[in-house]
């Protein structure tokens, strides 16, 4: 049985979401990737594997191998999220490149390809699908590496943002019109802003 509640995706960007694989939802703070059954856990949830594959690579898997994987995956998670905390709040450079070069590196080792499929969703008979070698359990990190990768590429990190919540440690995106995003949800941490907002108003009339 697994101890962890589910995990949290509030990062509305797939590589947000990884960085917020250890956080603190309640008191206690949960990393969600801290051995090998828990990454694959969170791979997927996060959708980035499919079901079947995490079944497979798990039954081929020797003693230890996918405890490595969780390591070398929290490892990069702390490296990306030094890259965000220097960057978030502008937009990124192209002189940010230098720093992304253990991406780049990850990303090499991808043995992805493409294949015509029957198309489920009925808008054609046939579609391109990608597809990918999982040949031993190191492969699982790129899925993460591409996430990665598209957050670097295509959000504006003049709009990524911490949490204003003072324990809190998420990261998200903010898609919202104008930008006004302050909390990871209203759920954990605006609703605690609003009560401890409501507290100190109601000890200000009485003093």
């Amino acid at each position: 049985m697994d101890r962890r509640p589910p995990a949290i995706f509030v990062g509305d960007a797939p590589g947000l979401d990884f960085l917020n694989s250890i956080a603190t939802p309640v008191d206690t703070p949960v990393d969600w990737i801290d051995d090998g059954e828990g990454y694959l856990g969170w791979l997927e949830q996060a959708g980035l594997v499919p079901g079947e594959v995490l079944r497979d690579v798990r039954e081929r898997a020797l003693p230890g191998e996918l405890d490595k994987v969780a390591a070398q995956a929290r490892s990069l998670r702390e490296w990306f999220r030094g890259f965000v905390r220097r960057h978030k709040g502008r937009p990124l450079t192209a002189a940010a490149l230098a720093e992304l070069a253990p991406l780049n590196r990850l990303l090499e080792r991808d043995e992805a390809f493409s294949q015509v499929v029957p198309d489920p969703a009925g808008q054609g008979p046939l579609r391109l699908q990608a597809a990918r070698r999982w040949r031993n359990p190191d492969a699982l990190l790129l899925p993460v590496g591409e996430a990665l990768a598209s957050l670097v590429c295509t959000e504006d990190f003049a709009q990524v943002k911490a949490c204003e919540g003072p324990a809190c440690t998420l990261l998200f995106a903010d898609h919202t019109r104008g930008h006004a995003r302050r909390w990871c949800s209203m759920a954990i941490c605006g609703n605690r802003a609003k009560q401890a907002a409501h507290r100190q108003r109601l000890k200000a009339q009485r003093h």
